[in-house]
C-alpha cells in the first residue's frame, strides 16, 4: 500500500465532509519530505511529526472505533504529543475527552471580503515598504525569531525552514513585504495566495525593538493592498483566540471570526 497516497485520499475525503483539512501546512510538508511517521489502518491514519499528531478517519469508516484505535496506537508509542482538531470537530472533542487529552489552545481563522474598502496606506516617517530580495533571508529569519520567540510553531523557523517554505509553488517574492528604515529591517508581512480567489495574511512579524510604532497594522494593510491588487475575493488569517490586541487590529481592518473557523489543539495529560 502506498501510505502517502492513502493519507492524501483519506484527508481529501475528510475535508470534503468536514469543511477543513485534517492536515495543516506543517503536517503536509512533513509527509511530503518523508519526516512524518505514519500509521494507516481501517480507513484512517495517524501521522506524527515533531511531537504533533494528525489523525483522520474516512467518512465511510466513522463510528466504528477506528479513531480511538489509532489514537491508542499513537499513545502507546509516544508520551508527549499535541494534536489539532481543524474546525473544532465534535468527534475530535469526544475522542480527546475519552482518552484524557486536554484542550489547550484555540486558533481562530478570521476572514475579510476583498470588496470591503481598505484604508489608505500611510507609512511612518523614515519607513519604507518593499518586496523581498534574496539578500533579505537572514534578516527575515532574525526578525521572525525575535518576533515569535515564544510561539510554538512560527518561532522555530530557521534558514532551512524558510527556504523550504519558499520552495512551495505558491511562493511569490513580490508578496513578501519588508519594512525597513536606516537601521535595517523592522518587520515583514508574508502574504500567501492560495488560488485566484483566496489570499492569506500568512505571517506578520515585527522586531521587538520596532514595536510601538504601529508597524503591525501598517504591514498588515500593505499586504492587504497587495492581495487586493491581485484580484482575490477573500483574505483569511490565523490568530490565537486569546491575542486580544491582534484580534482588535484585525477586526478594525474588517476581519471577522465565525465559530466554524476555530482550530483546537489538544495535549495528552500526564
Amino acid at each position: 500500500m502506498d501510505e502517502h497516497a492513502e493519507v492524501s485520499r483519506i484527508a481529501a475525503a475528510a475535508e470534503a465532509a468536514d469543511g477543513a483539512s485534517p492536515l495543516d501546512e506543517a503536517a503536509s510538508m512533513a509527509l511530503a519530505d518523508g519526516r512524518a511517521r505514519v500509521v494507516v489502518a481501517d480507513g484512517g491514519f495517524a501521522l506524527l511529526h515533531d511531537g504533533d499528531l494528525s489523525l483522520a478517519v474516512h467518512p465511510e469508516h466513522r463510528g466504528c472505533g477506528v479513531g480511538s484505535a489509532l489514537l491508542a496506537r499513537a499513545e502507546s508509542a509516544y508520551d508527549d504529543m499535541t494534536a489539532w482538531s481543524h474546525g473544532d470537530h465534535p468527534a475530535a472533542a469526544r475522542l480527546a475527552a475519552s482518552h484524557g487529552w486536554e484542550r489547550v489552545r484555540d486558533l481562530w481563522v478570521m476572514r475579510r471580503a476583498a470588496s470591503v474598502e481598505l484604508p489608505r496606506l500611510e507609512l511612518p516617517p523614515g519607513v519604507a515598504v518593499r518586496s523581498y530580495r534574496d539578500s533579505d533571508a537572514a534578516d527575515v529569519v532574525r526578525v521572525n525569531g525575535a518576533a515569535f520567540a515564544h510561539h510554538p510553531e512560527q518561532g522555530a523557523m530557521d534558514a532551512d525552514n524558510l527556504a523550504r517554505r519558499m520552495a512551495e509553488p505558491w511562493f511569490d517574492p513580490a508578496g513578501l513585504l519588508v519594512a525597513e528604515d536606516a537601521t535595517g529591517m523592522l518587520g515583514f508581512h508574508w502574504t500567501k495566495q492560495h488560488d485566484a480567489r483566496l489570499g492569506e495574511v500568512y505571517v506578520v512579524g515585527v522586531s521587538p525593538q520596532a514595536q510601538g510604532r504601529g508597524l503591525g497594522k501598517v504591514l498588515t494593510l500593505a499586504g492587504l493592498h497587495h492581495l487586493a491588487a491581485r484580484g482575490v475575493d477573500e483574505v483569511l488569517l490565523y490568530v490565537e483566540s486569546d491575542n486580544a490586541p491582534a484580534v482588535a487590529v484585525y477586526s478594525r481592518l474588517g476581519f471577522e471570526h465565525a465559530a466554524r473557523d476555530t482550530h483546537v489543539q489538544y495535549r495528552r495529560l500526564a
